[in-house]
């Protein structure tokens, strides 16, 4: 049962990529800056799942790689909040596609910093839409 969804799109492109060490040929969405982006994501639905404004830092991931997507490609990073415990901890499960193709997928928790109502809202981090 999911408490909500949320998607982003993104293209992978500068500090999301990397060419391992000088080892590939071209550069491709490395496995930390696509984590990055579930994470954003998963960050982004807690902002508007926990109402009192409370900021939220990732404690766990869980993913796998699965397929590689080359410079350029437009990708859709997918976060879904399956529970949330004591009020603090987030699971979500988070995925993250080119076009019909899986690229990375698994799960994400977040917990919240502070006690309800004590927190102020999350600030939008610089470049987002």
């Amino acid at each position: 049962m999911s408490l909500g969804e949320r998607t982003e799109t993104f293209t992978a492109e500068g500090a999301l990529l990397t060419d391992v060490g000088g080892t590939l040929e071209t550069r491709v969405l490395s496995t930390p800056g696509m984590i990055g982006m579930m994470e954003r994501t998963a960050a982004r639905l807690a902002a508007v799942h926990l109402a009192d404004g409370r900021p939220t830092v990732g404690f766990a991931v869980c993913i796998k790689h699965v397929a590689g997507a080359g410079e350029g490609a437009e990708c859709t990073a997918m976060a879904r909040l399956l529970e949330v415990a004591d009020g603090r901890k987030l699971r979500f499960e988070v995925e993250v596609r080119e076009g019909d193709r899986v690229l990375g997928l698994g799960t994400h928790e977040r917990r919240a910093l502070g006690e309800p109502g004590s927190g102020t809202a999350m600030p939008t981090p610089p470049g987002a839409p």
